[in-house]
């Protein structure tokens, strides 16, 4: 038998076990080809991954498993059912530890509390959830969005209306939350989101951040052995990692250094004192160290960027984008506003404060209806529709 023939009648084989594979599965959504697994039904439909995703687990009940390429090990099981998530992340944490494969792909987080297991997460956990319920948090978070609002995002958004331009609003919406997370974790506004519409500032740290949060998704998708190949070889994507994760940690360690370098004593300001509050030092205190741990305080502050940044600007998107395709919704919203805030002598924004958003009770509920449809981490909450708060978007 010549090499031509042999050719031939291996072509013929995998022919037929392709023809094979793709009339078995012709009414699946994605197909889990010989070698290939399911890849190239991703690959075709990364243009719409979104819908694709979610037609594929209401197609199988709400769980599915991705099959990827043979030998790469790239096997997920993704769930959107409530009940699933409520079992991982709740009500049988401790069972699903994340160990080392998870902790090397997340690198940069450190031992923080999205990257650690067991005693160190729980610890990382209490100190958080003790600093979140000071009063001296809330002002500062208050105060910083506040101040962020009325000097940026506000005067942005009014020049957009008048000027009638088509902006980004999903980078409009990065910026703000990103330099809110910065002021509130590390005590310093990168001031990545200007005041007019001109053109937008590049500021280093935020695009050495971005590239990092690329990078972390580039590692679920490609076989491990690939991406630790171009990390030893400081090749590909890993060679933007590196150097994205230098200027990260420079950045980091330069606010931690310039929050502590004239401190003798760490011991941070009282309670009473809302207006000289800083997460750096509150970390040091509600942690109990005799001396400052810079590698613990940059874990925690990475940590707080990465939960605060995307999420709220995601949430933001989501619930401007409802409300635009739903014109009742809007003018109720608008009409109560009007009712709690705005006079003719008054800008509204100077009475924006925490205690008066509690008359805000439909603006809440739409809130929580955003929070339901497209919500931007997995949680339990009360749906709008089914609290009467909202029923006009009880069709989406």
């Amino acid at each position: 038998m010549d090499s031509l023939e042999f050719i031939a009648i291996f072509a013929a084989i995998v022919s037929f076990f392709f023809i094979h594979t793709w009339w078995s599965n012709r009414n699946n959504l994605s197909i889990n080809w010989p070698f290939f697994g399911m890849l190239p039904a991703l690959l075709y439909n990364l243009s719409n991954i979104h819908d694709f995703a979610t037609a594929i687990l209401k197609h199988y009940g709400g769980t599915f498993m991705f099959k990827g390429p043979w030998l790469t090990n790239s096997n997920f099981l993704i769930t959107s059912d409530p009940m699933n998530v409520q079992h991982i992340t709740s009500k049988n944490f401790d069972n699903y530890i994340k160990g080392s494969d998870f902790y090397e792909i997340f690198e940069v987080l450190g031992d923080g509390i999205f990257n650690s297991d067991s005693h160190k997460w729980k610890r990382n956990r209490d100190i958080l959830h003790s600093l979140f319920r000071k009063s001296s948090f809330e002002s500062l978070v208050v105060k910083t969005i506040h101040n962020k609002l009325e000097s940026c995002l506000a005067p942005l958004l009014n020049d957009v209306s008048e000027l009638r331009t088509i902006v980004d609003l999903q980078d409009i919406f990065q910026r703000f939350s990103f330099d809110n997370i910065c002021s509130i974790a590390l005590g310093s506004d990168p001031n990545s989101l200007p005041n007019k519409l001109i053109e937008f500032p590049e500021v280093t740290f935020e695009k050495a951040f971005n590239k990092v949060e690329d990078v972390i998704f580039y590692r679920h998708i490609v076989p491990r052995f690939l991406w630790k190949l171009q990390k030893w070889l400081k090749i590909g994507t890993e060679k933007n990692y590196t150097e994205s994760e230098k200027i990260v940690n420079q950045f980091l360690h330069q606010c931690i250094s310039s929050t502590f370098q004239e401190q003798n004593k760490f011991n941070c300001t009282n309670d009473d004192d809302d207006s000289n509050f800083n997460m750096l030092k509150a970390l040091v205190e509600e942690s109990g160290m005799e001396k400052i741990d810079h590698k613990f305080i940059r874990d925690n502050a990475i940590s707080l960027l990465a939960a605060g940044r995307d999420t709220i600007s995601s949430s933001l998107c989501w619930f401007f984008w409802l409300v635009s395709t739903h014109p009742v919704v809007e003018a109720k919203i608008l009409e109560e506003i009007r009712a709690n805030f705005i006079t003719k002598e008054e800008n509204w924004l100077i009475s924006l404060r925490l205690e008066n958003l509690n008359k805000l009770v439909y603006l809440h509920g739409a809130l929580c209806e955003s929070f339901r449809l497209f919500p931007p981490i997995p949680f339990e909450h009360k749906s709008a529709v089914e609290s009467d708060i909202l029923p006009e978007w009880g069709s989406c």
